[in-house]
């Protein structure tokens, strides 16, 4: 599943641009006063300015052989989260490891290295190196529900899991991880897994308002 583009919402436009810009020093690709994007890999990570918002979860899939050379050069900018005193999780039956830390929003970010996409590196860790957005969390209180909404706009495997506590729907290119958030925390940091807003674009078109999925064309 290819992610093209999602736009998350935001009451700190001006502390994520400084984020992402300044701390991470990702490629801005369009900046206005009420949204600003950036690219990462093939994708578009977009924020646009809203009141009140809730934070999220989104990964980025970066070189299989990057995953400590990107924990270096993350631990230079900001912190990484520690889970049992370690800061790289090996999800051993999804053959990949992932680090996590957090932007201004305190949205929950992961840099995620799968052995079956099988890119390598051969150069020093840079924003270029990511590959593309390669997750996108959902919170909500009906899994099911949720994927048979997705489902109806085009078929989608499961990943991973099942309609009780978490489910991740599609491939290791691209995934859907939908929580139950009366059941389920945010791992690693274990936050309240908040229903946030989001629109995505790319092999699933739609917006995710207020807990209900809106197709768009």
């Amino acid at each position: 599943m290819i992610i093209e583009e999602i736009t998350l919402f935001t009451a700190n436009i001006v502390e994520q641009r400084q984020f992402y810009k300044s701390t991470l020093g990702f490629e801005i690709v369009e900046d206005t006063t009420n949204r600003i994007a950036f690219k990462v890999g093939y994708s578009v990570l977009a924020f646009q300015y809203k009141e009140e918002t809730k934070p999220s979860h989104l990964a980025f899939n970066i070189p299989y052989n990057a995953i400590y050379d990107a924990l270096k050069w993350l631990r230079d900018r900001t912190e990484a989260i520690q889970y049992n005193n370690e800061a790289v999780t090996d999800f051993t039956s999804w053959k990949a490891k992932a680090i996590y830390f957090y932007d201004a929003d305190r949205n929950i970010l992961e840099f995620i290295a799968r052995e079956r996409i099988d890119i390598e590196s051969d150069v020093a860790f840079t924003p270029r190196a990511i590959i593309g957005i390669s997750e996108m969390a959902i919170a909500t209180a009906s899994i099911e529900k949720v994927y048979n909404h997705i489902n109806t706009i085009k078929p989608i495997s499961i990943f991973d899991g099942d309609f009780d506590r978490f489910c991740a729907l599609g491939d290791d290119v691209g995934l859907f991880i939908i929580i139950d958030k009366t059941k389920k925390k945010w791992y690693p940091t274990m936050d309240i897994a908040y229903t946030s807003d989001f629109i995505i674009k790319g092999d699933y078109n739609f917006r995710f308002i207020n807990g209900e999925i809106k197709e768009i064309s």
